[in-house]
C-alpha cells in the first residue's frame, strides 16, 4: 500500500495525498482496472474510504483512496475547508493522476464514495466521462443534506438563514477574524439528535476510529457553497454510466440514494439494500461492509471489463 502525492491540476496549487492499493500477485507489466474511493464528509483516507479500497484489491482491483483538497495529509489553506465544488473536482484530479500510471488501464476506471464521498463521486462521474461505473455506499448529496435535513423534510427555501450565517462567516473571515466552523458530525455525544448520529459522533470521535487528521469539523463559510450544490445536478441528461447504490434498510439518508437513483439517465443502475444497517454501520461493521464489498466487487469488475 504505497504512500504517494501528486499534483491537483485543477488551479489551486494543491498536492493530493492518497494510498494506492494493488491486488494480490500485482504485476508492474499488466494493466488492471482501478476504482477511486472518496472519503467521508469529515473523514481521512485512512478510516472509511480506506478500509473499502483495501478490500477492493482484495478482489483483484487497483483503488487509490485519497485526502481531499484542504484536508488530512492534503495541501491547501485554509484547513478544513469543505467546498463540494473544489470536492467533486478532486475526484477527477484522481482520475488524472492514475492515468499516468503504466499499470491502470485508463479506458477502466470507476469511482465510489462514502456518504459525502459517494455524492462527490456521482458529481463528478456526471462531469468526466473517464469515470466508466459509479459506487455509492450510504450516499449524501452534501447540498441535500444541510438544506433538506438529515430525512428530507425541510424545504430548500428554509435553508436561506444558513446561506446568511456562511456569508456573515465570510464577512469576518476577510476582516481577519478566527474563522469559524461548524460539525459535520456530532462533536459531542449529547449533540447527537439521534440514535443514529450519535454513530457518527462514536464513530469519529472515540477509538471506534478517530483519527487526529479527521477532526469532525468544517469552516462555516462553506455555507455558502454547500446550500446550494446539488452532487446529482444534470444527473437527468448525463450519468449515464452504470451505477450501483448501496444503503443501510435502517438508514435516515437512503432517500438521497433513492434520488439519485430515480433521477441518473443511466439504464444499468441498482440500489442494494444492506438488512439491518444503518447509516455509519456501513463505514466499518464488519458483516455489513463485507456484504457491501461483495455486491461493489463484482460490479466494478464487470462493469470496467
Amino acid at each position: 500500500m504505497p504512500n504517494v502525492t501528486f499534483k491537483n491540476l485543477n488551479g489551486q496549487g494543491i498536492t493530493m495525498a492518497a494510498v494506492i492499493n494493488v491486488p494480490a500477485g500485482f504485476d508492474e507489466s499488466k494493466q488492471y482496472p482501478a476504482v477511486v474511493v472518496s472519503h467521508p464528509g469529515g473523514g481521512v483516507k485512512e478510516q472509511a474510504a480506506g478500509l473499502y479500497a483495501k478490500k477492493l484489491a482484495e478482489h483483484g482491483l487497483i483503488s487509490i483512496a485519497f485526502d481531499r483538497s484542504y484536508q488530512g495529509e492534503s495541501s491547501g489553506e485554509p484547513r478544513q475547508l469543505e467546498n463540494p465544488y473544489i470536492s467533486t473536482e478532486d475526484v477527477s484530479a484522481v482520475v488524472d493522476y492514475l492515468i499516468t500510471l503504466p499499470y491502470v488501464d485508463s479506458d477502466k476506471i470507476g469511482a465510489m464514495g462514502i456518504c459525502a464521498g459517494a455524492g462527490y463521486s456521482a458529481n463528478a462521474a456526471i462531469n468526466d466521462r473517464r469515470i466508466r461505473a459509479l459506487g455509492m455506499v450510504s450516499a449524501v448529496n452534501i447540498g441535500q443534506m444541510f438544506r433538506n435535513g438529515w430525512d428530507g423534510s425541510v424545504k430548500d427555501a428554509e435553508a436561506l438563514p444558513y446561506i446568511e450565517a456562511g456569508t456573515h462567516a465570510r464577512t469576518a473571515d476577510a476582516r481577519g477574524n478566527d474563522m469559524a466552523v461548524m460539525p459535520l458530525a456530532p462533536m459531542k455525544e449529547e449533540d447527537a439528535p439521534n440514535n443514529e448520529l450519535r454513530g457518527a459522533w462514536e464513530y469519529y470521535h472515540t477509538p471506534r476510529c478517530q483519527h487526529p487528521n479527521a477532526p469532525g469539523f468544517t469552516l462555516a463559510r462553506c455555507l455558502t457553497q454547500i446550500i446550494t450544490y446539488d452532487a446529482y445536478h444534470k444527473a437527468e441528461a448525463f450519468l449515464t454510466q452504470p451505477i450501483l447504490a448501496v444503503a443501510g434498510s435502517n438508514a435516515g439518508s437512503k432517500w438521497m440514494s433513492d434520488d439519485l437513483l430515480a433521477r441518473a439517465a443511466s439504464t444499468d443502475k441498482t440500489l442494494h439494500i444492506v438488512e439491518g444497517a444503518d447509516h455509519m454501520d456501513l463505514y466499518d461493521v464488519p458483516r455489513y461492509v463485507d456484504e457491501a464489498i461483495s455486491k461493489l466487487a463484482p460490479f466494478f469488475l464487470t462493469k470496467l471489463k
